[in-house]
């Protein structure tokens, strides 16, 4: 399975972007998929997971701007980040989980500037 991450780029604080993952085969199978970003130095983080029966999770400082969902149809998983701040900086990654495989695609970086 190939999952290719896209949408990022630069944005200003406050600004939105989208990312996409796509799916080189159906999703409908994957009991989880999720966005996981990572900075320098640091861990890579689980940022928002959807499961295949629609139960969604974000991480406590995405909450309330970040949406996470998937379009079965066109094998893709996409990230809605609203309200973007300084700290959300990172390289993001997207993730698909079918026991007893996992996934990762390429990450895509996100830089916020003030």
């Amino acid at each position: 399975v190939q999952l290719q991450a896209s949408g990022g780029g630069p944005v200003q604080a406050g600004g939105s972007l989208r990312l996409s993952c796509s799916a080189s085969q159906s999703i409908v199978s994957f009991a989880v998929m999720g966005w996981f970003r990572q900075t320098p130095g640091k861990e890579r983080e689980l940022v928002a997971s959807l499961t295949s029966g629609e139960s969604t999770w974000y991480a406590d400082s995405v909450k309330g701007r970040f949406t996470i969902s998937r379009d079965n149809a066109k094998n893709t998983m996409s990230l809605q980040m609203n309200n973007l701040k300084i700290e959300d900086t990172a390289v993001y990654f997207c993730n698909a989980q079918r026991v007893p495989n996992i996934y990762w695609g390429q990450g895509t970086q996100v830089t916020v500037s003030s």
